[in-house]
C-alpha cells in the first residue's frame, strides 16, 4: 500500500516516457536532477559507478556487467530503464529487486525533496517523473553502500537524468538513429550527445560499427576533448546481438578491472566464463515465453537495424525455423516504415495494434504501411485482442513475436508465462 501511495503521487510528474518528445517539448536540462541529489544528501558522489548508455544493446551490456561483479562477490547495483511491467525491474541490489517497503521510503524522499525545491523555487520544482525516480534510486544504492553501481541511461547522455553520476568506467554501444527529435538527426549527433557522459579521467568504452565508423569517431574525439581515454570495440556484422553485448561488457569489465586493481583481482582474467547462459538477460529483450501452446518471443526493438538484428538472431535458431506471425506497434516518432520494412520477407502475417500508453501510431496507420510494402497484415486496436487472434495464426509449429515497443511488450508480457 505505501508504495502504491508513492506510485499514485509519482504518475502525477510529468513523464517523458509516455509523451510526445517532438517539437521541442522535451526538457533537457540536468539542474533539476542535480538539485534534488543536493537535497538528498549528494547520493551520487558516494557510487562508484559504471555508466552505460548507446542506442542497441546498453541494458542488457549494463546486466551483463553487474552479473559478473555479482559472481565476483562484488555488491552490486544496477538501475535500468525502461521497466516492462512494474517499476520495481528498474533497481536490482545484488541481482534481487529491492523490496517494497525500501522502495517507497526512497520515492517518498525524493518526492519529498522536490516538494522542498517547489516551496524555495529551485531547479528541482521542474523534476519529472524520471528525475525523481533517479534521484530515488541513487540514494537507495548509496544507502545500501554497493560497491559499484552500473547505471544505464534512459535516454541520450550529456543531458540524461543519470549523468550526475561520474562514471569510472562508461560504454556507448552501437548508434542508430533513435529519438531524432530530441537527440539529432545524424548518427554523428546522436554519438555527441551520448558521448556527453565521459567525465575527466575516466575510460569510455566504445562500440563500433565498422572500421570507420563516424559514429564512434565522434565519441573518441569527445572522449578526448574531455580528458577521458577511449577503448573501441569492433562489432562485426556478423556478430550475433548476444556476442556483440558480451564483447562490450567483456571490455568494461577489463577497463574496470585495469583502474581499479583491487576489483581486479576479485574479478580474475575471465569474469564473464562464469555466467550462466540466462544471466544479464533483462524482460522483452529476445525473451522467449509461452501462450496458448505456443512459444512467444517478446522483444522490444524500436530501430529498424535492431529490429533486423533480431529476426536474423532468432531465425539462426532450428526451433523458430518457420516465420513468426508478428504483433506489432511503436510510439508516434518511431520509424514506423523502416521498423515494418525490417518485416518484409522475413515474417508470416502481421498485426497491427496500439502499444497502450504514450502516443502511439494507429493499428489502421500502421496496416496501410504494411500492405505498402506487401507484407499480408490486418489491424486488431486492442492489443490482447492482436495476441488473441496472432497464436491461432500460427499454425502448429509457428510462433508469435511481439515487437515494436516495449510499451506493447509490457501490455502483453502478464498474458504469457515463462
Amino acid at each position: 500500500m505505501r508504495l502504491e501511495a508513492a506510485l499514485l503521487r509519482l504518475s502525477e510528474l510529468v513523464d517523458w516516457e509516455k509523451r510526445a518528445r517532438s517539437g521541442g517539448a522535451m526538457r533537457v536540462s540536468l539542474e533539476p536532477e542535480r538539485d534534488l541529489c543536493a537535497r538528498l544528501g549528494s547520493p551520487e558522489r558516494a557510487l562508484l559507478a559504471v555508466h552505460v548508455a548507446g542506442s542497441k544493446g546498453k541494458g542488457t551490456t549494463a546486466a551483463l556487467v553487474a552479473a559478473a561483479l555479482r559472481a565476483a562477490g562484488v555488491r552490486t547495483g544496477l538501475y535500468t530503464s525502461p521497466h516492462v511491467e512494474h517499476l520495481r525491474e528498474r533497481l536490482l541490489l545484488d541481482g534481487e529487486p529491492v523490496d517494497d517497503e525500501r522502495l517507497a521510503q526512497a520515492l517518498e524522499r525524493a518526492l519529498a525533496a522536490r516538494v522542498a525545491a517547489l516551496q524555495a523555487g529551485t531547479p528541482a520544482c521542474a523534476a519529472t517523473w524520471f528525475d525523481v525516480v533517479t534521484a530515488a534510486a541513487l540514494r537507495l544504492l548509496a544507502d545500501a553502500r554497493v560497491e559499484v553501481a552500473v547505471i544505464e541511461c534512459g535516454l541520450g547522455g550529456r543531458l540524461d537524468s543519470t549523468n550526475v553520476v561520474a562514471g569510472r568506467v562508461c560504454a556507448v554501444t552501437s548508434i542508430y538513429l533513435e529519438h531524432t527529435a530530441v537527440l539529432g538527426d545524424t548518427r554523428v549527433a546522436i554519438a555527441r550527445e551520448k558521448a556527453g557522459i565521459a567525465k575527466p579521467d575516466s575510460v569510455v568504452v566504445v562500440g563500433s560499427l565498422g572500421a570507420h565508423d563516424e559514429a564512434a569517431d565522434a565519441i573518441e574525439a569527445h572522449a578526448r576533448a574531455v580528458g577521458a581515454s577511449s577503448v573501441r570495440v569492433e562489432q562485426p556484422a556478423e556478430r550475433s546481438i548476444e556476442t556483440r553485448n558480451r564483447a562490450l561488457a567483456g571490455a568494461v569489465l577489463a577497463e574496470l578491472a585495469r583502474v581499479e586493481p583491487a576489483l581486479g583481482a576479485r574479478l580474475g582474467p575471465e569474469p564473464l566464463a562464469r555466467l550462466a547462459a540466462e544471466a544479464g538477460r533483462l524482460a522483452g529483450r529476445a525473451e522467449r515465453r509461452t501462450a496458448g501452446g505456443r512459444t512467444v518471443v517478446l522483444d522490444g526493438a524500436h530501430v529498424p537495424e535492431s529490429l533486423a538484428l533480431v529476426l536474423r538472431d532468432l531465425a539462426r535458431d532450428p526451433a523458430l525455423a518457420v516465420p513468426p506471425v508478428v504483433v506489432f506497434g511503436c510510439g508516434l516518432e518511431k520509424n514506423a516504415e523502416g521498423l515494418l520494412k525490417a518485416l518484409v520477407g522475413r515474417v508470416d502475417r502481421v498485426f497491427c495494434t496500439s502499444v497502450g500508453e504514450g502516443p502511439t501510431r494507429g493499428a489502421d496507420e500502421l496496416v496501410a504501411i504494411a500492405r505498402g510494402l506487401g507484407l499480408v497484415a490486418d489491424a486488431v486496436p486492442e492489443a490482447r485482442a492482436a495476441l488473441e487472434v496472432a497464436l491461432p495464426a500460427t499454425g502448429a509449429d509457428g510462433w508469435v513475436l511481439v515487437t515494436g515497443s516495449l510499451h506493447l511488450v509490457g501490455a502483453l508480457r502478464r498474458f504469457t508465462r515463462p
